[in-house]
């Protein structure tokens, strides 16, 4: 939650700045190894060459997580269907820095199931209640991404720093990935949503307000 707060308000502050997300990240970074994370994702997501189109937006998302263990940074395409408001992510790409990469591929691995539940939880995860109690008391009726929800493509370009301790990648991906997955949405439609989960419903709603 924090890192989709922070990461959003970054781009607000881009917006108002009239600066790129991606450049306005790099003006305000010192930390060599976050600003190659940075570089990293923009250069293999393509930033720069980007094209918009209707209802299509990107976004992109940074953090170390809690700014002492591994470093990612996530750009993804986002597609919105105005009339119903449901979301599809197109490609996504990433790169991590967790110093020595043991296993390149377990890292990976780490990274694109982090974007996977991280998009489960910002589009759809919640808990239900009505006025008495809870409703969602089990996984059937839970709601989770399931398999046709999935990106069309995730990439990791792990940046491997044998010199360096292992910070371990754990839950580095998750906080870039909300972030990047709202800041698309509102390069794609225009409207800034903060209430999570981003459901179709909500993002419906905040289209026909325009």
């Amino acid at each position: 939650m924090n890192v989709f707060s922070i990461e959003s308000f970054m781009d607000e502050l881009a917006m108002l700045a009239g600066a790129d997300p991606v450049e306005f990240r790099l003006a305000h970074l010192e930390d060599p190894r976050a600003r190659e994370v940075v570089s990293a994702a923009a250069r293999r997501f393509g930033w720069r060459a980007w094209r918009r189109t209707p209802a299509r937006g990107r976004g992109f998302g940074f953090a170390r997580y809690k700014n002492l263990a591994a470093y990612c940074a996530v750009a993804l395409e986002l597609k919105v269907e105005p009339a119903t408001g449901a979301l599809t992510v197109g490609r996504v790409v990433a790169a991590a820095d967790c110093g020595e990469a043991i296993s390149p591929d377990g890292v990976r691995n780490q990274i694109e199931g982090a974007i996977v539940q991280s998009l489960s939880w910002t589009m759809i995860e919640q808990v239900d209640w009505n006025a008495d109690r809870r409703t969602s008391v089990d996984w059937n009726a839970y709601p989770i991404m399931r398999f046709p929800a999935l990106p069309q493509d995730v990439e990791v370009e792990v940046i491997d720093r044998p010199s360096e301790p292992f910070l371990g990648v754990g839950e580095a991906g998750q906080g870039p990935t909300a972030a990047a997955l709202a800041n698309a949405l509102a390069d794609a439609t225009g409207k800034r949503l903060r209430d999570l989960p981003l459901t179709a419903e909500k993002v419906k709603a905040a289209i026909v307000m325009t």
